[in-house]
Parts: structure tokens; C-alpha cells; sequence
């Protein structure tokens, strides 16, 4: 190999939860979006797919918080990109914790088709399945 060529960086794929302050992202959503972006981009990450996952309590109050929402995105990145994607979290003032995994294809494949809105019925857990009927069966 030459000092022209280089080698193709693997990139790996990752699940993303960022936990920020819910009333933050009622009053700025785009803003709130932006600086996570902002982050995984500074560590060299590409988004396939992301939205707001969960909005609620805390188990325990975090830095005078006591709701907040949970941001999932997946992303593709180099594995070198992790520290930076760490460091950039723990100093970013919207992003309150954070925790990524390394997801196989088919799991990540599969949580993308989820998040997008792309998945068949039968793709989904049985529980979210009987839950929906549950909650369809109250409204009528």
C-alpha cells in the first residue's frame, strides 16, 4: 500500500440514548435535536434514525432534574470516533447522560425499521402488541 492510498475505515453501528431536560425540549425541540447532532458529528457519526423515545420521571433526581426525555439515535461511526463522541456528551450543556451501544446489523437494522415507522406489526415485542390492543379497547 502506498502512502497515497488508504486503508477504508470500518464503521461500526451504535444505539444512542441521550437523556436531556424535557422542559428544554418542549420549549426548543430543533435546538435540542441540533446539539445532539452537533455531537455525534463531532465524532465523526452519521444518523440513520432518530426521535424522541421516552418523556417522564426520573428514578432519581439528577442535577436538580427531575423529568426527562430520552433522545435514541442510531448512528454508523469509526470506533475511534467513541472517545471523542464521550467527551463532547459529558461537555455539552443539553446532553445530561448518555449511553451507546454496538449494535449488530440485524438488531440495528431492525431498531431503525422501529424508529423510522417502518416495521411490520409482527416485527414488534408481543407485550407492545397486547399493550396496544389493551389501550384501544379503553378508548372505546
Amino acid at each position: 500500500m502506498s502512502v497515497t492510498e488508504t486503508k477504508p475505515v470500518r464503521e461500526n453501528l451504535y444505539e444512542g440514548m441521550f437523556l436531556v431536560d424535557s422542559g428544554k425540549f418542549a420549549m426548543d425541540s430543533e435546538g435540542v435535536i441540533n446539539d445532539i447532532m452537533a455531537v455525534l458529528k463531532r465524532a465523526g457519526a452519521t444518523a440513520v434514525a432518530h426521535r424522541p423515545w421516552n418523556d417522564g420521571k426520573l428514578a432519581y433526581e439528577i442535577n436538580g432534574m427531575k423529568k426527562g426525555l430520552h433522545y435514541i439515535v442510531c448512528f454508523r461511526m469509526p470506533g475511534a470516533g467513541m472517545k471523542v463522541l464521550n467527551r463532547q456528551a459529558q461537555l455539552s450543556e443539553t446532553i445530561v447522560r448518555h449511553l451507546v451501544i454496538n449494535q449488530p446489523q440485524e438488531v440495528f437494522d431492525a431498531t431503525v425499521a422501529i424508529i423510522s415507522g417502518n416495521a411490520p406489526v409482527h416485527a414488534l415485542p408481543e407485550t407492545v402488541v397486547a399493550a396496544d390492543a389493551i389501550d384501544a379497547d379503553d378508548q372505546n
